[in-house]
């Protein structure tokens, strides 16, 4: 007799979220292993401390940035569809099955609320923490780069002249420009660069580069990426420091404009 399935769901009062997650799960040991409270203290700065509805746990927003990570996942929209369905990412966030998670707008506000510093300083605490755990052996060092597409159009582009005006017209008005992706008080080696060619700079070619006279005003820091003759996208270029022991952790990282070699 050939079986038909009906779809039917009911609900079980006895449902545990925390029985349906198996003991040895990759979430379960990185919860054991990496305590994430520090992030409290990195961006209670930027919050009223007796005012306002209760935010997002900062906590939280961590988590989900490590399972982008984990998970290589670019877009938030995409993470946040991806948790609602993942009972283990669901577990590591600690919100249970009947739980409403945050909207993936959401996580743009925080990200433009902490700016780049608290996301560079949550970095090098991680990796101290590796360093005192013993993961990282310090003897050798590889470094390495990588192209990455941006999320933006070439058709978007207008010359940089007008775009240098619109920048200064917001700056003696006291607006702040809304559009550039870095920090200007970042630290370290992470600095403001347009990526234009610097004065002095030895090229091969007389020929004036694209990213000198035109830019994006959706990602102004994103310059052309040339992957074929004749067709170049818009993109920045990843440089990595990686401990050369068996953990194989980074250490550092610097994203620049993709003609930034």
């Amino acid at each position: 007799m050939l079986g038909r399935k009906e779809r039917v769901f009911e609900t079980h009062k006895a449902l545990c979220l925390d029985d349906l997650v198996p003991s040895d799960h990759f979430y379960r040991q990185l919860e054991a292993k990496l305590d994430l409270s520090f992030v409290r203290q990195l961006v209670q700065d930027g919050y009223a401390q007796r005012k306002g509805r209760p935010s997002i746990d900062p906590i939280v927003y961590f988590k989900l940035q490590l399972i982008m990570f984990f998970e290589a996942i670019r877009s938030e929209r995409q993470l946040m569809e991806q948790v609602k369905v993942n009972l283990a990412q669901r577990w590591y966030l600690g919100y249970d099955l009947g739980e409403v998670v945050p909207h993936h707008s959401s996580l743009s506000r925080i990200r433009d609320r902490y700016g780049l510093d608290t996301f560079q300083r949550f970095f090098e605490e991680v990796v101290e923490r590796c360093c005192r755990a013993g993961l990282v052996r310090g003897h050798e060092l590889y470094f390495d780069g990588t192209r990455v597409r941006a999320n933006a159009s070439r058709n978007k582009e207008v010359p940089r002249l007008q775009w240098e005006a619109h920048l200064h017209m917001q700056a003696l008005f006291g607006l702040k420009p809304s559009n550039s992706t870095l920090d200007e008080h970042a630290r370290g080696l992470v600095a403001h660069y347009s990526g234009q060619r610097r004065v002095g700079y030895r090229t091969h070619t007389t020929q004036p580069r694209q990213a000198d006279t035109s830019v994006c005003v959706t990602d102004p820091d994103a310059t052309p990426m040339y992957s074929q003759p004749g067709h170049s996208r818009l993109g920045y270029h990843v440089h990595y420091v990686v401990d050369g022991g068996k953990a194989r952790v980074i250490l550092a990282a610097l994203v620049t404009p993709c003609m930034v070699e």
